[in-house]
């Protein structure tokens, strides 16, 4: 049985005159001699309850994880004073944040970068800066797009296939603001379900999808209150410059009908030397829920590359 550890590192912000801290959980010895991954969550807003089952890198292959909750969400300190705030709630706050982390678990030497969604769109910028993040080994890139018009893009060419009835309520809950009535709400499940979650969806998704709910701050702030339509601080948002500058071992990772489409991480493709791309052919955005066994294979083979 993996080691489990619970806990919170202080995050101190400038400008911030209350303690912050990060939560955090680790699966596994994080110095056992195999470099620990660390998993950044999407969002901007969820948890990191719903890629849980990432926990088995380390039953499997031995690979300490680390997950936890971004400074706004879950268990970490919730600003919700700071909402609507786009020059607060910007990329460069995860990045000190995730720095932190590393060194307050005592890993910042070596460790590996697991992003999906929003996590890897962050992980990119990251891992594109000058100069390089100290200690970051590897990076995985999973489900991102390299830049944010082509996500909300494909969801418009996708939401104009759906069936007439469900493309019509959710047409009229994006018109009205009306996102609580029973129509759009069904509308939606049967939308996330063929282009974003799957039908293999874990309880761990509805705790993620539960803490988002109680507190808006971040995703509205960031991205805004709707799926087609991004109104936040990352309407323009864009990693394709960045990326030219990633120098580690980078795996991208996408589905087929999802945001991250191949024309959206295209950029990852060309940009980043001797990047290794996989795609998962019978999952839209959560591979991990819909292909497990190949998911956790193909990531943890990868990480104990040599």
């Amino acid at each position: 049985m993996a080691s489990e550890k619970e806990g919170t590192l202080p995050f101190p912000i400038p400008g911030i005159d209350k303690p912050c801290s990060t939560w955090y959980k680790t699966i596994g010895d994080l110095h056992s001699g195999t470099t620990p991954v660390v998993v950044v969550h999407g969002g901007p807003g969820l948890t990191h309850d719903y890629l849980l089952q990432l926990s088995e890198l380390n039953s499997l292959y031995g690979i300490p994880v680390v997950f936890y909750d971004q400074i706004g969400n879950g268990k970490s300190t919730h600003l919700r004073e700071k909402s609507g705030d786009e020059s607060f709630w910007v990329e460069e706050l995860f990045w000190r944040e995730l720095e932190n982390l590393v060194v307050g678990l005592g890993i910042g030497d070596s460790w590996d970068l697991l992003g999906h969604s929003w996590g890897g769109m962050m992980g990119a910028t990251f891992a594109g800066r000058t100069p390089s993040p100290k200690g970051l080994r590897k990076l995985i890139l999973g489900n991102a797009p390299a830049y944010m018009s082509a996500w909300v893009d494909a969801y418009g060419r996708y939401l104009e296939a759906m069936d007439d009835d469900v493309k019509a309520a959710i047409k009229k809950g994006e018109e009205t603001g009306e996102r609580e009535s029973k129509e759009y709400e069904a509308a939606m499940e049967k939308f996330m379900a063929k282009h974003c979650l799957g039908e293999k969806a874990p309880p761990e998704l509805a705790v993620s999808f539960e803490w988002a709910g109680k507190d808006e701050t971040v995703s509205k702030t960031m991205s805004g209150s709707s799926e087609f339509v991004v109104t936040g601080n990352m309407k323009n948002w864009s990693a394709v410059e960045a990326s030219k500058l990633i120098s580690v071992p980078t795996l991208v990772i996408n589905g087929v009908n999802e945001g991250a489409t191949d024309e959206a991480i295209k950029p990852f493709l060309d940009n980043i030397k001797g990047v290794k791309y996989v795609k998962f052919h019978h999952s839209s955005h959560m591979g991990l829920y819909e292909e497990k066994e190949l998911y956790l294979k193909t990531v943890g083979e990868w990480l104990l590359e040599k």
